[in-house]
């Protein structure tokens, strides 16, 4: 259920500001979403998963406190990438 190596590679390549970046905000918001969607399609078919139900809800939470911090200091790198990942805010 969780990501495979190649796929979290493949998100960091893609959201990386420098060669050998994974601690910045793109970063950990892009893998968050990937994982946010992964478990969106794991409760189509297990409607009754309630663990992994509150694990998403703190993920989500996380995610949203991460783009918040994004949002206050550079406003510009928090818009191209809510419109690359293609959230609503």
């Amino acid at each position: 259920m969780s990501m495979s190596a190649a796929d979290k590679k493949s998100v960091i390549d893609e959201y990386q500001r420098a060669p050998g970046d994974t601690g910045s905000p793109e970063v950990q918001v892009a893998l968050m979403t990937s994982r946010i969607t992964q478990l969106t399609e794991h409760f189509k078919e297990h409607k009754q998963d309630h663990h992994s139900r509150q694990g998403l809800v703190r993920l989500v939470n996380s995610r949203r406190k991460l783009l918040d911090y994004l949002k206050s200091n550079d406003p510009d790198r928090y818009k191209e990438l809510i419109s690359r990942l293609g959230l609503r805010r």
